[in-house]
Formats: structure tokens, C-alpha cells, sequence
């Protein structure tokens, strides 16, 4: 039988649930008033006759019928209705502090963004700005209580955990000087998201668990050969002891997938033995190295049995900033400073690529905007010769593939990046209809994230990933790597399938302002993870190249 509390819950979610969905607002205070009311009582409800309980103070014969239908049955129609009807991550908003119900509804029915990661993004462009009763102050409070949120959840995007991992690192090495403590297992595979930080260590097992206690870290499980611990950070470390000359093989076999791993003992049993660096492994096989972030699919040993497999992109590789936004639409920075960090960075050329007209939640640029903006390139261009600026447009992908600007509009800019952002829920059928056509529009020169998918947050909408490469191929339409940490899309696991069939692609930023740029390092990142190789990524083509190539 429900309690007092149990039973206000109830009524203090079903009130905040009908002003989510802009229901009788009247009610939906009544409701909440009487959650309130209900925690007061003196009594138990239960032990009220029923015929009593619609004269208590603050219920009424509404409530009351709930009340009786709660004890009866254990829940309330009426809510339960309500509940089915509410994306689960609308639910989740509800424990954001911040945002209310009635901001939540305006997240929802008026931005349409139905998950906590989909808002974090919002932050991100700063697209609340844009929606009345979210004004700068709360736009920064509520992007920093989602990320408080999404740090006690135990699953991290990789640029979120890296500097802790290496200052973890930083500090274990000055600690215990005369041990070992290497990072391996998902983070030197360069995973997109991890559920925790993984070291093998020589050090003495009891001496590292009094300093993590001693530090403030929860004991999670320990044994003689394990060590699991979490500080305030809510980040999972494990350590796993091993006797000082083991330790470059315990390594080897947790910085590999499990394929990789048994493939590799499968052909090389006797590799492992007596290693001193990782390089040894290979050595002592005869073939190339391998770097961690390439021990996934087997073949890859195959490969490098063969010839060098490090011929990758690096960040250094990258000659330009393309996808980028501007305040003109939902950026923070002018164009100027953008080209500004852009030259300060030693980056070659700058692709403007705001959003276009349909993007109305993100300030879209209309026709009339459109040839302003180009006007004022023009000038910067003038003014920061040879550095150019490249006028593009981030063009939304309509519900039947269409881009959202006239064919003259279209071909007055250099590129355009072509994306979906509405509808995302789709069917396999509808979406590769959608984006078949926008990749088929001649005037399309990169397909961005091509899923839609926020990692963490929201499964990309279903594309047969081969058809659409395939389509890229053909209509010589690169394929973004979006770069920012919660995209990563189009995912590695796709890359190597992409290049070998002959497609270029282009790890892109969609920087919204300077700082943005940073993110090219986490698209790199994933895009060695599929072995890209410089000369097939758009965005490491010089200035010289990159105009030929936009020449056909």
C-alpha cells in the first residue's frame, strides 16, 4: 500500500506533466497544491475511511477519487496516460535544476529537442538565447547542470575525461616514483565514450588503496589483483597489479577488441614474451606496428604484415576550418574573429557554412541575409588576402530531400553542407529516401553528420550505411566526420569502408566560435581510428587544392 509520500509524488508528478503538455493549467496547480497538502497530513491515507478523505484540507472530490483509485490500484490512470505519452528524455529534464515545467514544454514542443544531450547541444549553439524566458544567465545554468548531470552517470564522451585521465596519470607517476602505471584498455583506443579509466600497475596493492583513500576515492571492489575506486568526480578507475616484467604484455592484451587480441595470440603466441615496450610485440612477430587505436578488426594484422599502416591523419594535417557558424545565425563569434583564430591558428582558408532559412530556431539566414553575408565575405576576403574566406551554407535537408533555397540561390556559394536536422524519427525507408535525394541535389558538396546521432544522447535515424557511401561516391559528395565530441558522426567504424571504396571525407568542427576549433583534435581522433589517411580527408587539402577540387 502506497505512503503518504508515495501518493504526493504521484500528484506532484502528474501536475508537473500537465503543464509540460499544456494541459488545464488550472488543474495541473490544484493537483500540485494537493501534493503538497498530502505530505502534511497527520494520518496515513490509508488509514482514512474513504468516504472521509475528499473533506481533508486541500483535497476535494477530484482528488479524492485519485486518491482512493491510488490505494486501490497502486497507480493513477490519468498519469500513467501522460507518462506513455512523454519522450523518456523529457522525463529525465525533470531532474535538471532550472528548468521548470513550462521551459520544459517550450524545449519540447516549441524547439522540439527530446533528450538532455539534444539540449546540451542547444547550449552549445546557444538556441535558447533565441526562445522568450531563456535568456543568457539561464541558458549557462542550465548547460551546467546537465553536465553535472551527465558526470554522475558514469558514461563519458572521451573530451570530457581526457584531461582528468592525464592529470590522474600526472599524479600517479609523482606518487609512486618507483612504479609503473600505464593507461590502457579504452582510452588509448581512442574510444568515443568510455565507462572507465583503466591502468596496470607493479605497484604494492595495499599502498595505492590507502592513498585513494586517504584521498577521498570510494573503494568500489578489491582483490589481490584488481582495484576499482571513484572520487568526487564519479569516474570509474580500475588498476589492475601485475609483476614489473608482465606488465608490457598485460598492456598489449587490454589495448586491443577482443578479436584483435585473440587473433593476435592466435598467430603470435610466443610475441608477448619478454617485452620491454610495446614495440617489441611486433618485432618479435616481423611486421609493422600497430598503434593502439588500429587493434580492432583483425585484418589489420594482416595489413601491417604487409606495409606500414601509420600513414594516418594527424591534427597537424588539418589545413582549414570547414563547417563553421557565425552570429549571423546561431555562432557567438563575427566572421572576422572567426577568420581571425583562423590565421592565428596557421589554418589556410575558413568555410562559412551558416544555418539556412528553415533552421528558424537557429536564427537561418533568408535569401535577402544570404547576399549581405556574401557582400561582407567579399570585403574580409580583400582585407585578409591570401587567407580566403569560402561562402557556404549548413542547408537543411527538407522531410522529401530537398534543400531549403531556389537553384539560383544555391549556386551563388562556393559549397554547401547539407544536413538534417527536423523529423528526425524516421523509418530506415523514409530517411535514406531523404538523404538519398539531398546527396543526389547537384549542388550538395558535403553530406554533414550524416545519422544525426548525439552520442550518449540520441540514436542516429536508420541509413544503409554501405548505399549511402556508395551514393556519396557517385555523386562526388564528401562525407563529414563532424568533429564536435558528442557527434563523431560519421562514425569510425565506417571510415575505413568509406575510404576503401573511394570516398572523400572531411573532419569538420561545426564550430559555433573560436574555441570551437579545438574540437578538430577529437574528430582526428576518430577518424584515425578508422585509418583515414590525409589525402583522402577534404580539410587537409591546401588552399591550392581545395579550390581545384570545388572545381571539379
Amino acid at each position: 500500500m502506497p505512503d503518504n509520500y508515495a501518493i504526493a509524488d504521484q500528484f506532484n508528478l502528474l501536475s508537473k506533466l500537465m503543464d509540460i503538455h499544456q494541459e488545464n493549467s488550472f488543474k495541473a496547480k490544484s493537483y500540485g497544491t494537493a501534493a503538497f497538502s498530502i505530505e502534511k497530513l497527520p494520518l496515513q491515507l490509508e488509514s482514512i475511511p474513504k468516504e472521509q478523505i475528499a473533506s481533508l484540507k486541500g483535497i476535494g472530490d477530484s482528488t479524492a477519487r485519485k486518491i482512493i483509485e491510488i490505494l486501490d490500484t497502486g497507480k493513477l490512470m490519468s498519469l500513467e496516460d501522460l507518462i506513455s505519452k512523454t519522450p523518456e528524455g523529457v522525463l529525465e529534464m525533470m531532474q535538471i535544476k532550472g528548468i521548470g515545467p513550462k521551459k520544459i514544454s517550450t524545449i519540447w514542443k516549441e524547439m522540439g529537442i527530446e533528450g538532455l544531450g539534444e539540449l546540451l547541444y542547444a547550449c552549445n549553439e546557444n538556441r535558447l538565447l533565441l526562445y522568450k524566458g531563456f535568456g543568457e544567465k539561464t541558458q549557462k545554468n542550465v548547460k551546467e547542470a546537465i553536465e553535472f548531470y551527465f558526470r554522475h552517470q558514469g558514461h563519458f564522451l572521451y573530451a570530457d575525461i581526457e584531461t582528468y585521465a592525464l592529470h590522474m596519470q600526472e599524479i600517479f607517476e609523482s606518487q609512486f616514483r618507483g612504479n609503473k602505471f600505464m593507461l590502457c584498455g579504452d582510452f588509448v583506443r581512442q574510444m568515443p565514450t568510455l565507462e572507465k579509466l583503466c591502468w596496470v600497475t607493479d605497484c604494492n596493492t595495499q599502498q595505492l588503496s590507502t592513498f585513494l583513500k586517504d584521498n577521498g576515492f570510494e573503494t568500489i571492489d578489491e582483490t589481490d589483483e584488481l582495484l576499482q575506486a571513484k572520487g568526487i568526480e564519479n569516474v570509474l578507475l580500475e588498476f589492475q597489479f601485475s609483476p614489473a616484467d608482465q606488465l608490457q604484455k598485460r598492456s598489449f592484451i587490454l589495448n586491443g577488441s577482443a578479436a584483435f587480441v585473440d587473433a593476435w595470440l592466435n598467430q603470435y603466441p610466443a610475441s608477448l614474451n619478454d617485452m620491454h615496450d610495446d614495440q617489441d610485440a611486433f618485432s618479435a612477430a616481423s611486421i609493422n606496428y600497430i598503434p593502439s587505436f588500429l587493434r580492432e578488426d583483425p585484418t589489420i594484422i594482416g595489413r601491417a604484415a604487409k606495409e606500414s599502416v601509420m600513414d594516418i591523419v594527424q591534427p597537424v594535417d588539418i589545413k582549414s576550418i570547414i563547417h563553421s557558424h557565425s552570429d549571423w545565425s546561431d555562432g557567438t563569434n563575427t566572421i572576422e574573429e572567426m577568420a581571425k583564430a583562423c590565421i592565428d591558428r596557421g589554418f589556410e582558408y575558413l568555410v562559412i557554412s551558416d544555418h539556412s532559412k528553415s533552421a528558424f530556431y537557429a536564427n537561418g539566414l533568408s535569401e535577402e541575409r544570404v547576399k549581405a553575408q556574401h557582400q561582407y565575405i567579399d570585403e574580409l576576403n580583400k582585407k585578409y588576402a591570401p587567407f580566403k574566406i569560402f561562402k557556404s551554407i549548413e542547408s537543411d535537408i527538407l522531410n522529401d530531400g530537398s534543400l531549403d533555397y531556389s537553384d539560383n540561390l544555391l549556386s551563388t556559394f562556393d559549397l554547401v553542407i547539407a544536413s538534417v536536422h527536423s523529423n528526425l524519427k524516421m523509418s530506415e525507408e523514409k530517411a535514406m529516401q531523404r538523404v538519398i535525394a539531398a546527396i543526389e541535389n547537384p549542388f550538395t558538396t558535403i553530406l554533414g553528420h550524416p545519422t544525426g546521432r548525439l552520442l550518449l544522447s540520441r540514436k542516429g535515424y536508420p541509413l544503409d550505411h554501405e548505399k549511402i557511401i556508395d551514393a556519396c561516391i557517385a555523386n562526388k559528395v564528401v562525407i563529414e566526420i563532424n568533429a564536435h565530441p558528442r557527434r563523431l558522426d560519421l562514425d569510425w567504424t565506417w571510415v575505413a569502408r568509406a575510404q576503401d571504396k573511394g570516398a572523400i571525407l572531411s573532419i569538420n568542427p561545426d564550430a559555433h566560435n573560436v574555441d570551437g576549433y579545438n574540437d578538430i583534435r577529437y574528430g582526428t581522433l576518430a577518424a584515425q581510428k578508422g585509418g583515414l589517411k590525409k589525402e583522402n580527408n577534404l580539410s587537409s587539402f591546401s588552399l591550392q587544392d581545395f579550390e581545384a577540387y570545388l572545381r571539379g
